[in-house]
């Protein structure tokens, strides 16, 4: 038959919904004991922490990187006595001062792989250049990075060094190799200290990853240069070396090339020098023999225009040469940086950008080898560019050879018609005019050399580096870590979170009935009445004076049983639940006395005969009952006595528990029993056994106008449901509706409101008395 849909709007709760912000937020206040203990715990660890954390300071330099692209070059007199100066590109700079060749020159020069620590309170802090002891690592070996040096100043001349006692001022062979450890005439109070050696390479990485080197804005060239410490002294000594190294090196750089070319001049003037001094001679030795003082003026008009023409032919060969010598550079060199041919003489500025920019690549690739292997796509990048700029150095010298080679043959064409010239005047003054031509030639290039050794002597002593320091490196005056608020908020946040989850993954893994949806969604049987939890310990809640929540409650479920079946009466009403403890004998006793206070006789039969809870929470004995009843063996008068206290309520316990409770149900003798109790009372109330675990229930179903199935707050699991719903769908009980048992009250069970039945309002009379349970039962509420 189908089964009607209850709307008891008087005594239903308001429906839920899946997300009740009000509801959780009750739910995790009834926890605040927890949370308030959590947090307490987690700000006092907080304080500890922040003992035991070295205050970080933020140590910060600037410098400008002079970039003739942003109007910040040289001086023009500068920049002319400098012939080896660039542009600089910012990005590049950055990369050069995060270089691992200069950091690991810096971690050298100030030892920065070694730390002398002393304890002072919970902290260890860092001596730096105050240490009493200063550790000198002869041979040390790879334990020495395995564990601290321990450190007891015994006297003057003696430490003792992890168990071990050492002379001061003397190398000493330890367990850690051979060392020395030097008095510094500093803090001679510490006594004790520890030494923590680490590999300069952990060191350098280290210092990279703390190191930041930024640009202030993309439109200019002052870079940020910054890193956090504990010891501010350590940061500026690290930062102010950072940039002398970096200048440094940028000078080397450029004293590089120009010593590589007053080396290529210098050759040339030894030769030239030699070759000019024969000259000289040959033009003094024929002068004495010939007697000549002076030569015709015709004579020194062809000897002015050869000498002219003479020294343009030697600078087109000084040019070819040094085309030669760059060529043989481009072709047999690999991409690792070489030695740059020297450019003497080459005005061509497609060639000159060329020749620079392949050794700027160069040098980038050989600071990038000692950071990365040789398959790193920087590598590979580097290698590729290098490449074509060679290819194009090669194509631009053929060029330039061809123009040379053009020019060459032109001068040495217009040299063989001066010389035809020349035979025409007498002999001797032909004689004289080819020992001067040659005398003028070597001069001339002797000259040239001189001024261009001048010329890149000084630039070499006025190199200057393309940068300038515009803040030298200073500290904050307040520690920037750790952020005391920052780290109070934070654990705060923790003692917060980690009760909250705790809670949050209790309810995810409890899988126990927890509110009115979770039944909604696991099944469309009708809720017939929500019942409070209580501490009581009657079994009886329910009397003619009390007005407690539970009895209004019990009240309640009684007034809705007349919409179970509209126009029929319901005279059997049987009770059952998923599992023993949910409340279903309490509920049945006391919805039958609530019945038998409207002057119904009411009849509560007891037919858990496995597990019978009515008659020893009534205190009643149990010597005959139903199952002496069905097995013939009593009457019902024998078997049928009144409930104590109460009017119009009588009970039938279960009598001995039988052998064969399913066989003594079948046997015939129930339903002769309950036509008997029909003519004499008005509702028959049947306490059956749960019908999850037996099926006595389903047996005494076809006797029972409805059934009521109890379901227990956070004690029903929630799989239970799902059979609820197969025995609703498929009808195997009359007009089946549920009651909601034991509702806890209180926000961590999501009923702490709007549930209507305060205790505030309802309150027990005080001249009712409940029937106490016996010692070993406790009633189900």
């Amino acid at each position: 038959m189908n089964q009607p849909i209850i709307d008891p709007f008087f005594f239903q709760q308001e429906e839920q919904q899946d997300f009740n912000l009000k509801a959780i937020l009750f739910k995790y206040l009834a926890y605040w004991k927890w949370f308030a203990l959590s947090f307490v715990l987690s700000i006092i660890v907080a304080f500890f922490y922040l003992s035991s954390k070295n205050p970080e300071y933020h140590i910060q330099a600037s410098i400008l990187i002079k970039d003739d692209k942003k109007g910040l070059g040289q001086d023009d007199i500068l920049k002319s006595l400098d012939l080896f100066s660039s542009n600089k590109v910012v990005e590049n700079e950055i990369e050069i001062l995060k270089s691992y060749t200069i950091i690991e020159k810096l971690v050298h020069d100030l030892h920065l792989n070694v730390a002398y620590l002393v304890r002072d309170g919970l902290r260890k802090n860092d001596l730096y250049t105050e240490s009493p002891l200063r550790l000198e690592l002869i041979r040390p070996n790879d334990s020495i990075y395995h564990q601290p040096l321990e450190v007891t100043i015994k006297d003057a001349q003696t430490v003792i060094l992890n168990g071990q006692q050492i002379p001061l001022n003397k190398a000493v062979n330890t367990p850690f190799g051979i060392l020395m450890l030097k008095t510094t005439g500093k803090s001679a109070a510490i006594k004790e200290l520890s030494i923590i050696v680490s590999p300069e390479n952990d060191v350098v990485e280290d210092i990279q990853t703390d190191l930041s080197v930024e640009a202030t804005n993309k439109m200019a060239s002052v870079l940020l240069i910054g890193i956090n410490t504990t010891v501010p002294q350590k940061g500026r000594d690290l930062l102010n070396g950072l940039i002398k190294e970096y200048n440094t090196a940028a000078i080397e750089d450029k004293n590089k090339v120009a010593s590589i070319t007053l080396e290529f001049i210098e050759e040339r003037l030894k030769l030239i020098a030699g070759d000019l001094s024969d000259v000289e001679r040959n033009v003094e030795n024929f002068k004495a023999k010939e007697k000549i003082t002076d030569i015709s003026e015709e004579s020194k008009i062809f000897l002015k225009s050869v000498q002219d023409n003479d020294a343009q032919l030697n600078e087109v060969k000084i040019q070819q040469s040094v085309l030669t010598n760059i060529e043989q550079y481009v072709r047999s060199k690999s991409n690792k940086a070489g030695t740059v041919p020297a450019t003497l003489g080459i005005s061509d500025p497609t060639l000159l950008g060329l020749i620079q920019q392949l050794t700027e690549l160069e040098l980038k690739r050989e600071s990038s080898i000692k950071l990365v292997r040789t398959d790193n796509p920087i590598i590979i990048a580097l290698d590729d560019q290098i490449k074509g700029l060679k290819l194009n150095i090669a194509e631009n010298i053929e060029n330039l050879k061809g123009n040379l080679q053009s020019a060459r043959t032109k001068l040495e064409s217009e040299n063989a018609r001066m010389e035809g010239m020349i035979r025409s005047v007498p002999r001797k003054e032909r004689e004289l005019v080819d020992i001067t031509r040659q005398q003028a030639i070597k001069n001339n290039l002797y000259i040239f050399l001189l001024q261009k050794r001048e010329e890149t002597a000084l630039s070499y002593a006025s190199a200057v580096p393309d940068s300038r320091t515009i803040d030298v490196a200073r500290g904050s005056s307040k520690p920037v870590k750790p952020v005391k608020r920052n780290i109070l908020l934070l654990f705060g946040l923790m003692g917060l979170a980690i009760p909250f989850g705790i809670i949050y993954l209790i309810d995810l893994l409890n899988d126990k009935v927890q509110k009115r949806s979770d039944i909604e969604n696991q099944t469309k049987t009708p809720i017939l009445a929500e019942i409070s939890y209580s501490e009581h310990e009657e079994a009886l809640v329910v009397s003619l004076n009390s007005r407690s929540v539970m009895a209004e409650q019990i009240r309640a479920l009684r007034t809705n049983l007349q919409f179970l079946a509209p126009g029929k009466k319901l005279q059997t009403l049987l009770f059952t639940s998923s599992m023993s403890g949910e409340g279903k004998s309490f509920i049945s006793l006391n919805l039958g006395a609530s019945l038998a206070m409207t002057n119904k006789k009411t009849v509560i039969l007891e037919l858990d005969l496995r597990k019978p809870k009515l008659h020893p929470a009534l205190g009643l004995s149990n010597t005959k009952g139903i199952s002496n009843y069905l097995a013939g063996h009593a009457s019902l008068a024998e078997v049928l006595r009144d409930v104590p206290g109460q009017e119009n309520y009588s009970i039938i316990t279960s009598g001995p528990i039988p052998p064969n409770p399913v066989e003594l149900l079948m046997n015939g003798g129930l339903e002769g029993l309950l036509d008997e109790l029909k003519q004499k009372f008005d509702y028959i109330i049947i306490d059956a056994p749960p019908v999850g675990v037996v099926t006595d229930a389903q047996l005494l179903e076809k006797y029972a106008d409805a059934t009521l199935y109890v379901v227990r707050h956070d004690f029903t699991p929630k799989e239970r449901l799902k059979f609820v719903e197969t025995l609703y769908k498929e009808q195997r009980f009359k007009n089946l509706n549920l009651v909601f048992n034991a509702i806890k009250e209180g926000g961590k069970y999501g009923y702490g409101y709007g549930y209507g039945y305060g205790y505030g309002y309802y309150q027990e009379h005080p001249s009712v008395k409940g029937i106490k349970l016996n010692g070993k039962i406790k009633a189900k509420v």
